[in-house]
């Protein structure tokens, strides 16, 4: 996954060029809200919405925070073993692209619940998250980590808090891309331990 502030946009979306004043009547704080309990609603795990403005310990942004330049989010989950990730700037403020962000989510479960669910594994496919640039699509998750082929979940997450304590951008020696490849391999020992 990724960190919530600042903004990480996902690699290869393009970006909108010229945004709109969207007609949402939200507030910021339940505009996250009402997207985290979508997600949880749809069975999402691991959300983490991403934007420019500082957050507290909470998750929540700080109150007085000023607009950031760039109003675009990016809430990266999982969902069915695979890293989503659904990002929105199409609007001029950030609560309006959180609240487009859930409102598409909202749409997504009302097919499911419709009767259509094969619809929405397909259009998930085209939200996969994407690896970190320069790197390989199926970098090998235990050599990654440093575990063997058999660890457990334990064993993952001890091994990830590890590496991350060198690898994270914020440290000397640490990058995003390496921050990245370490996300992606505990997402799928994860994944590979729940069988």
């Amino acid at each position: 996954m990724t960190e919530a502030y600042p903004l990480h946009w996902p690699e290869g979306k393009p970006r909108t060029a010229r945004r709109e004043r969207a007609r949402f009547d939200t507030t910021h704080e339940i505009a996250q809200l009402a997207l985290m309990d979508e997600l949880r609603r749809m069975g999402a795990t691991h959300p983490v919405l991403s934007t420019d403005i500082p957050v507290r310990g909470d998750g929540l942004p700080y109150a007085r925070h000023r607009a950031p330049d760039d109003p675009g989010v990016a809430v990266y989950f999982m969902y069915k073993g695979n890293q989503v990730c659904f990002a929105c700037d199409r609007w001029d403020r950030v609560r309006d692209n959180i609240q487009a962000v859930r409102k598409t989510i909202e749409a997504l479960r009302g097919i499911a619940r419709w009767g259509t669910g094969d619809m929405v594994e397909a259009a998930f496919k085209g939200f996969e998250a994407l690896p970190a640039p320069g790197k390989a699509v199926s970098a090998v998750w235990w050599r990654v980590l440093g575990v063997s082929e058999s660890a457990t979940k334990n064993e993952i997450i001890a091994a990830y808090r590890e590496k991350a304590k060198t690898s994270h951008p914020d440290v000397a020696g640490g990058s995003d891309s390496a921050m990245a490849e370490l996300n992606n391999a505990r997402a799928e020992g994860l994944r590979v331990a729940s069988r």
